[in-house]
């Protein structure tokens, strides 16, 4: 592999039979394509598109800034090195993700026995901010306001990893139940019954909300 290497135009590269099959995939297919066939340059289109989700996902996963960076880190070195051997079965966010979750949840797994690690989950409460922040808020309402969102998050930590992680992506990444069961290495139907038992055990903690 060379560096330096340009994007081929798209006429050359439909005329190579090897990409035929692949037209009509994603974009992001595509470039990882063209890095198995050393494009240097389409690895950094990929890093540029997905390294800020990649983090972000990790962090809310982690909460620890350091830790969801080097894992991002990790994340691409093991797409790199498995440029010679990918195919776009599926789609390329799908495999991202997959990795960056199973990253994750190995972390969170030999962390066990030290101090929890919290996750966030405010879009969850983006509808309560949005109510409060509608009207001009008082201290009172601002002190109620930072105290849900406190209590929010306490509940989704204490959610176990791969609950978290599925609520993550349902949420955050807006990811179907199919994309879900991809990324966690799951049946669609386990993904169901994770995230109702995720959704559930939310339901129950902060049910004096309502």
């Amino acid at each position: 592999m060379q560096p330096g290497v340009c994007i081929q135009p798209a006429a050359r590269l439909a005329a190579r039979p090897q990409y035929h099959a692949v037209l009509a995939v994603e974009w992001d297919a595509q470039l990882m394509l063209r890095v198995r066939d050393g494009d240097v340059s389409s690895f950094a289109l990929l890093l540029e598109r997905h390294r800020g989700p990649v983090i972000q996902f990790l962090y809310r996963m982690l909460q620890d800034h350091a830790i969801s960076e080097e894992l991002a880190q990790e994340v691409f070195l093991r797409v790199y090195r498995s440029r010679a051997t990918y195919e776009p079965a599926a789609k390329f966010t799908t495999w991202l993700f997959r990795i960056a979750t199973h990253l994750a949840l190995n972390h969170i797994r030999d962390r066990k026995g030290e101090k929890g690690v919290q996750s966030l989950d405010r879009e969850l409460t983006d509808g309560l901010a949005r109510q409060v922040m509608d009207h001009t808020p008082t201290v009172e309402q601002r002190l109620l306001f930072e105290a849900r969102m406190q209590e929010i998050r306490d509940a989704i930590d204490q959610l176990p990893a791969k609950q978290r992680a599925a609520v993550l992506m349902h949420k955050y990444k807006e990811m179907d139940y199919v994309g879900i069961a991809a990324t966690l290495g799951c049946s669609e139907s386990a993904i169901k019954s994770l995230l109702f038992r995720a959704y559930e055990a939310l339901r129950a903690r902060l049910a004096h909300f309502a």
